[in-house]
């Protein structure tokens, strides 16, 4: 007489199927939501609303709210699009091996403000949004700053393994240059869809640089290493 528990096997392997096949839908959809979400915020500005989203999606607003928890998921998801895109095509623009630090810098800044410019009611919306003001969940912008924060200085000593680099301060140096992008952000943003930028793209990110160059710099100096801006990166770094 056959096993009955071996004949489970079968039926359970076709459930963990399509128990995978329904993930991978409702990430599909949820990415659907997120691409509506920044089409939605770059026609109608950063006070966008959930049926807003929804209209875009070409979706009823019950089904949006099946595929995220509340207000707050959404906003997550949408800071989560935001800091892939940052990161991703910050380091595609970056030549770690020949450009200088300085150039490296220049270079982020300039990308990110590229960016900005390109969806600047999304970055309104991170730094001022009413989805995030009812939950606990509205630092999430800061954990993901964190989460990215680790993730530059893990690279960033990488790089410098031979030099004595502590990647305890390398982020807290990289956290603290996003805080300060972030409110020069605001400041260039303005917090209404129709407020004129502050300043020239040019000019903003020569000062966004000039920031980061400055923080970069105090930090080294603190842990006692020299900086020389127009070497490579794996160059510039010298003990005092």
């Amino acid at each position: 007489m056959r096993s009955g528990r071996k004949l489970d096997e079968v039926p359970r392997k076709r459930v963990d199927a399509r128990t995978e096949r329904w993930r991978e839908h409702r990430l599909k959809v949820r990415e659907e939501f997120v691409d509506a979400a920044f089409r939605a915020l770059d026609k109608f500005g950063p006070d966008v609303s959930m049926g807003d989203i929804a209209k875009e999606a070409g979706a009823a607003k019950p089904k949006l709210y099946r595929h995220f928890e509340d207000k707050t998921d959404l906003y997550n998801a949408i800071v989560d699009r935001v800091r892939d895109m940052l990161w991703e095509q910050i380091i595609a623009s970056f030549d770690l091996t020949n450009d200088s630090a300085r150039e490296l810098v220049r270079r982020g800044a300039a990308e990110y403000v590229l960016v900005v410019s390109e969806h600047p009611n999304v970055f309104r919306f991170m730094l001022h949004s009413h989805f995030a003001q009812q939950s606990d969940d509205s630092e999430r912008a800061l954990q993901s700053a964190r989460q990215s924060a680790r993730r530059a200085a893990d690279l960033f000593a990488g790089l410098l393994a031979d030099k004595a680099v502590e990647v305890d301060g390398v982020e807290l140096v990289i956290y603290s240059i996003f805080g300060a992008v972030a409110s020069a952000t605001d400041w260039w943003l303005g917090a209404n869809r129709g407020s004129p930028q502050a300043m020239p793209i040019e000019k903003f990110v020569a000062y966004l640089a000039a920031t980061i160059s400055a923080l970069t710099e105090t930090n080294a100096r603190l842990n006692g290493i020299t900086i020389d801006a127009d070497l490579p990166l794996h160059l510039a770094f010298a003990s005092e």
